[in-house]
């Protein structure tokens, strides 16, 4: 293997990292905000990629362009789903932790169902837009084009959301609402606001991802399944709850993926990544940033 394959193996592999810590991300944030898994998290980057599919159809305008609108409209399918689902599931006075599991698992199946019943299970992709299909060369390594934007968005994403968090009044009240949501009452904070808001911010999220993927994926109704797998590994490998352990994961995440592709047949690339994260385990339980 030349060290330029080598390199152009890597760096396929750090923009997939990218996007795989940008679905994560979303997760990441709701479980430290409430102690709950999203089971529906899958479903919700399923919805961002039919809404795109959906508005470049309806609008005629460049997918890169209609993220903005895809992300505001899963900021609503977030909250939403928070004011209509998991606040009720949260009353719960016994087995609040499965009553939890079954209502976002619940919500996940009815949304595919739906899916699959007014789109068909059929496979459908983007017309030729400004992105797809389309390469660039860094120095002799070449990179997809939708792969890189989707890469730099997650970046420009992660700095955002840092800003957010550290930043502004809703961040801080964020962050006390994480560390205690209980105790956040006492000083004017109304907690199911921030979990409202909470939920909203973490669908979009997944939405912009949704978005990104969409210009270069197969859109259908179990596309957001895998993703949502790893997404899975990688909050449990950052650290439940730990927002930028979500992105240190995400890349790791992304490089061990691309270079199992090349070591291992490509229909076991996925075992490096779930040998990764049984290392980390035996090792450090709570993941590499968790405080659990």
């Amino acid at each position: 293997m030349t060290p330029e394959i080598f390199i152009q193996i890597l760096a396929s592999g750090l923009l997939m990292g990218l996007i795989y810590a940008l679905i994560a991300v979303g997760l990441s944030l709701i479980f430290g905000l409430m102690d709950v898994v999203n089971f529906a998290h899958g479903e919700f980057m399923m919805l961002a990629m039919y809404a795109t599919f959906g508005a470049v159809l309806l609008i005629a305008i460049d997918p890169l362009f209609l993220a903005p609108l895809v992300v505001a409209a899963l900021f609503v399918v977030g909250a939403t789903a928070y004011l209509g689902v998991v606040q009720y599931a949260m009353r719960a006075k016994a087995n609040l932790g499965m009553v939890q599991i079954f209502a976002t698992f619940g919500l996940a199946v009815v949304i595919r169902g739906v899916a699959q019943l007014l789109f068909t299970p059929d496979y459908r992709n983007l017309p030729p837009n400004l992105l797809g299909g389309k390469t660039v060369s860094l120095g002799g390594i070449y990179l997809p084009l939708p792969q890189l934007a989707g890469g730099l968005v997650s970046v420009a994403a992660f700095t955002g959301l840092w800003l957010l968090i550290t930043k502004t009044d809703f961040g801080k009240a964020l962050e006390a609402t994480r560390e205690d949501a209980g105790a956040v009452a006492l000083v004017g904070i109304d907690k199911n606001r921030v979990f409202t808001l909470g939920w909203g911010l973490g669908a979009a999220l997944v939405g912009l991802a949704g978005a990104m993927l969409a210009i270069n994926y197969y859109i259908y109704p179990d596309v957001g399944a895998p993703f949502a797998l790893i997404a899975y590994v990688v909050v449990a490998l950052g650290g439940f709850g730990s927002v930028f352990g979500a992105l240190a994961a995400g890349i790791l995440v992304g490089l061990v993926e691309a270079v199992s592709a090349v070591i291992l047949p490509s229909s076991l690339k996925a075992v490096g990544i779930y040998a990764l994260y049984l290392a980390v385990v035996f090792v450090r339980p709570r993941g590499l940033f968790g405080s659990l």
